[in-house]
């Protein structure tokens, strides 16, 4: 079982505190959704993970397996195990999405993927998330759709198996088809070697991957931990209720 642990963690940008003292613990096997506000720090807190240069980490640590994760480069934490799918995937002019996704497996092997076998692998995949499979040949993201882009992201990190992957509003535009393509791949890869954090504002896309675990963060912090029921009731409450019971002021989160 590999472990994901966040302590107090304290992140800053431009001298802004965003994470002010956030703790989290994933294991694999489990599936966690964090939900909250705009300006809560969700994204701050997917970005520090995977060590965003822009995000100044104040304090805290973030352990994988016992191992400091804040010590490690950009492609260290890659190697790792720790996967990143982001709301607004970059576009890579020049580089096939077969190749970039073949270099990112074989960087986390002793030996290189058997090509035959890579090729098999991916275009099943592919099948599975129903992607035209001369999607493969273009460049990374450049000229996707939105849903395209959201379906790639699925396929590289069913592709590369990570250990943890940390979904950041992966729901963010797509229409109700693609959520529930996108959520069939979150669920093919569920299992005990593999652990989810899904970035969330809304429940819809809870009601197709299933949380074992849902956080609610405001003003840098987790505030409140439940299961599916949490979702369930920020969605007939909102943030508002949640707040006021616990004595949070909402209005200084932008």
């Amino acid at each position: 079982m590999s472990v994901l642990d966040i302590r107090d963690l304290q992140v800053s940008i431009n001298e802004k505190n965003i994470l002010k003292g956030l703790n989290l613990e994933i294991k694999s096997g489990e599936i966690h959704a964090v939900m909250g506000p705009n300006g809560a720090g969700k994204s701050t807190l997917a970005s520090a993970i995977m060590g965003h240069p822009k995000y100044e980490v104040d304090g805290g640590s973030i352990l994988l397996d016992g191992e400091e994760v804040l010590e490690m480069e950009v492609d260290e934490r890659a190697r790792a195990g720790l996967f990143l799918a982001m709301q607004y995937p970059s576009e890579v002019p020049g580089v096939p999405t077969s190749e970039f996704i073949k270099s990112a497996i074989n960087a986390q092997r002793d030996e290189n993927m058997p090509l035959m076998k890579y090729i098999k692998k991916l275009d099943q995949t592919m099948e599975f998330l129903e992607m035209d499979l001369k999607m493969s040949q273009r460049y990374v993201n450049d000229g996707f759709s939105g849903g395209e882009k959201k379906r790639n992201e699925i396929l590289q990190m069913m592709m590369i198996e990570p250990k943890f992957a940390i979904l950041d509003e992966i729901d963010s535009g797509l229409d109700i088809d693609a959520l529930k393509i996108v959520s069939k791949g979150v669920n093919k890869m569920r299992g005990e070697d593999f652990g989810c954090l899904i970035i969330t504002h809304y429940q819809r896309l809870l009601n197709y991957i299933e949380p074992d675990v849902v956080h609610i963060m405001m003003d840098g912090r987790v505030v409140m931990t439940g299961d599916g029921a949490l979702a369930k009731r920020l969605e007939a409450e909102g943030y508002k209720g949640i707040s006021e019971e616990l004595g949070i002021s909402l209005e200084h989160q932008e």
